[in-house]
């Protein structure tokens, strides 16, 4: 399902109200439309007798979410894995440079005085 799963990025849900027939409160539905799923992801839709897309095979959009929420998470701790390695090496290289500085500073002290006593 690796790739087969990213069909849901092209997926535009929408809000709708079901015929009276179907729903006579008419209450605000939240979904898919059929015929735009079929056009995206033909085996995500259910088909009438006449090959018509019907409805939306939402068990099959759950499992797709799924993997892509589970492949978005695997890249999420990779990144984290990635940042903190970079905050280690940022701490121990903030800590070279300040030794360095160290250093220089006694390395000029030095100079300084050989500096003075050759004057």
């Amino acid at each position: 399902m690796h790739e087969a799963s990213e069909a849901i990025y092209a997926l535009k849900p929408v809000s709708f109200r079901y015929h009276k027939q179907y729903d006579v409160t008419q209450t605000l539905a939240f979904g898919l439309i059929a015929e735009e799923v079929a056009e995206v992801a033909p085996a995500l839709v259910g088909r009438n007798q006449k090959g018509e897309p019907e409805s939306v095979r939402y068990e099959q959009v759950n499992a797709m979410l799924l993997n892509e929420f589970l492949k978005e998470h695997a890249r999420v701790e990779e990144q984290d894995r990635k940042i903190q390695n970079q905050e280690s090496t940022i701490t121990q290289l903030k800590r070279d440079v300040a030794a360095l500085v160290a250093r220089l500073k006694e390395h000029d002290s030095k100079i300084q005085k050989v500096t003075d006593q050759l004057d």
